[in-house]
């Protein structure tokens, strides 16, 4: 039996993961400008971690996780999402002692039991942003700046988003006792999952995607209505500075988000025209999460996005990320096998000097190395001979003019080092 990938799951191949790198190369940059440090957590946590941290009530805890008893009988749990796990991270290992404000991020495989679909893997890759000990709403300005200015530099359109204030857990209980009430008339016409919810925890009732469940929610009370004056005014706030960094935003009223741990604000991003996994990235502020799983109050703002979707988007809109391996310099030997040998520790030699180097180790002819040299687009090539061992040097071939110079083999690396500086 021919034994495949697991369901949901993909391989990214050589031409795929060279245009990830060109993406992560881009979120690392902008890391470095914005002052966020890198944070590596481990693929599996104790499953409490994300019961406490998601919600209990949450789809994702409900219904898609992986967790598993190991050996020693207990319960683990392949991160569904990683913010709660950077908590965990941050207040175990005291990241609080080093400064007031700790800004970190994370790249990573997520793992969660969905229905495989278009834009939606049960192994996915998410980038995120968590943004520590800054209760201002301009943490949160820079966090969707961040996020906005990354996909404007993608070159992805039709971006758009929206945005929205979930209170805190002073105005929350009122308006979950609003919701109630709205939904009480229509549970009979609510789906299973949304009967299950309004038990736990009503707000999730407005994040559900079945039709019938959209339309009842359509006229269902708004969370911006019950705000309590400190909420409304940090909502205000963060809507100000979108306007002043000239980021269009809609106010969504019903966004809540798949997941309880959030406060204030709540945002996603959305390209209409990928379909109906339309949202690119989400996020939102969240001060209690920590207390929920250290006991130390902390507020905290942050987001993620899915790499995935990111290739959707672009490849929705017919662009690409141009990217290709990058080969310096190709070298040939031909003649005797001493010379290839020589040949391949020349490329050695050039590889420890920093010169991105090729070579096809197969006896082969001139014209058969030299068609090899022009399939890696390396503008020079080396070409090493009988005769110019004998000679103790190499040809320099420009590929591009179709020259080529005679070079000393102990003058090679300092020679082509000069060319591309």
């Amino acid at each position: 039996m021919t034994i495949t990938r697991p369901r949901g799951t993909n391989d990214l191949l050589p031409e795929q993961t060279i245009k990830w790198q060109a993406v992560e190369t881009l979120l690392r940059d902008m890391c470095q400008e914005y002052g966020y440090q890198e944070i590596r957590t481990p693929l599996f946590e104790d499953t409490d971690l994300f019961a406490r941290g998601v919600g209990d009530g949450t789809d994702i805890v409900q219904k898609e996780m992986y967790t598993f008893t190991d050996r020693s009988g207990r319960s683990l749990t392949l991160r569904p999402e990683n913010t709660a796990a950077v908590c965990r991270a941050y207040g175990e290992n005291k990241l609080y002692g080093l400064s007031k404000e700790v800004k970190l991020y994370y790249i990573g495989p997520m793992f969660r039991y969905e229905r495989p679909q278009a834009g939606r893997f049960r192994q996915f890759h998410q980038f995120g942003l968590e943004y520590f000990g800054c209760a201002d709403p301009m943490a949160d300005g820079e966090i969707i700046t961040f996020a906005w200015d990354f996909y404007r530099r993608l070159g992805l359109r039709d971006l758009k988003l929206l945005l929205n204030s979930v209170g805190c857990h002073q105005c929350r209980p009122a308006y979950r006792q609003a919701l109630s009430a709205y939904f009480q008339p229509y549970l009979d016409q609510l789906c299973g999952s949304c009967r299950e919810r309004f038990v736990r925890n009503p707000l999730r009732l407005l994040d559900c995607k079945n039709d019938a469940c959209m339309r009842i929610s359509a006229a269902a009370p708004k969370i911006t209505d019950y705000l309590c004056d400190d909420c409304r005014e940090h909502y205000q706030q963060v809507k100000r500075l979108l306007q002043a960094v000239n980021i269009p935003f809609v106010e969504q009223p019903r966004l809540v988000r798949g997941l309880d741990y959030y406060t204030n604000t709540a945002f996603e991003m959305v390209v209409d025209s990928i379909g109906a996994q339309s949202a690119v990235c989400g996020g939102g502020r969240y001060d209690g999460l920590m207390e929920e799983i250290n006991g130390q109050s902390c507020p905290a703002v942050g987001f993620a996005l899915g790499m995935e979707r990111i290739f959707t988007a672009l490849a929705a809109q017919n662009e690409s990320i141009e990217a290709k391996q990058r080969v310096d310099v190709w070298v040939i030997g031909i003649g005797s096998r001493s010379t290839r040998d020589k040949a391949f520790a020349i490329t050695a030699a050039l590889r420890r000097a920093g010169i991105v180097c090729g070579m096809d180790y197969e006896d082969k002819s001139l014209k058969a190395h030299m068609k090899a040299a022009n399939r890696s687009g390396a503008p020079v090539a080396v070409v090493i001979g009988d005769d110019e061992v004998s000679a103790g040097g190499v040809q320099v071939k420009l590929m591009a003019e179709g020259t080529q110079t005679f070079v000393p083999e102990k003058e090679l690396p300092a020679y082509l080092l000069d060319r591309q500086a």
